[in-house]
């Protein structure tokens, strides 16, 4: 691999910008510093550092984000702050994008990828991927209710698929669904005359926040997720 499309791919800046950073000197392979864009790298064996900190390539990246009530979930909009927002510094943004959505009011766990077969897969129906939420609601929840959200209501021209309802106190639950139609937590409580107050997914698949903090981003492997 050209050393160019390489720091490209780690994220490190654009064609134009790790060009200038080879020129300065400010990028090392094998310990020299006196080498060209378009050397030719082994990306598995060689070693390329970036001001003394060495780089190591990833075709395919997986970040999850506890996130913050407040921003939406996109790569990109004029007029309100997104969760790529949230993503600290040292997270490699390119070609990064976020797994579904989560409303913005929303709290919880999102993962962010550039695998987009992988993005692809988690988000196809057929595949029936868990997602856990944990919901506060405005009205104390009746048995009759637990079984109609259960067994599947009705959220507008769609039957949802049979959930799992763990009550936690009168007016706190887990709900569990399998499909991620947009507003669909909030649309199953309002079928049966309730509200949805707070909301924030604890799990995704295999994947569950844990002991990770609200704003907190943590890198984690493949085999974390599938």
């Amino acid at each position: 691999m050209r050393l160019d499309k390489f720091l490209v791919e780690c994220g490190i800046g654009s064609r134009k910008e790790v060009k200038k950073l080879i020129s300065n000197g400010e990028i090392a392979v094998n310990g020299m510093s006196d080498i060209l864009a378009k050397d030719n790298i082994d990306e598995n064996s060689d070693t390329i550092e970036y001001n003394g900190e060495r780089l190591e390539y990833k075709e395919f990246r997986y970040y999850i984000m506890n996130k913050k009530a407040g921003y939406i979930t996109a790569t990109e909009d004029f007029k309100e702050d997104t969760v790529m927002d949230l993503l600290p510094e040292w997270v490699i943004k390119k070609d990064l994008a976020p797994v579904g959505r989560l409303d913005k009011d929303t709290e919880g766990l999102l993962l962010f990828t550039n695998d987009g077969k992988l993005n692809h897969k988690l988000l196809s129906p057929k595949n029936h991927i868990d997602k856990v939420y944990y919901v506060e609601i405005e009205k104390n929840i009746l048995d009759e209710d637990i079984l109609k959200l259960e067994q599947g209501v009705d959220i507008g021209n769609y039957i949802t698929q049979p959930a799992k309802v763990e009550k936690i106190s009168d007016n706190k639950i887990y709900l569990t669904i399998k499909e991620g139609k947009f507003h669909q937590v909030k649309k199953m409580l309002e079928a049966v005359n309730n509200k949805v107050c707070y909301l924030r997914r604890e799990s995704f698949g295999k994947l569950t926040l844990n002991d990770l903090t609200l704003g907190e981003v943590k890198e984690v492997s493949l085999e974390d997720i599938i």
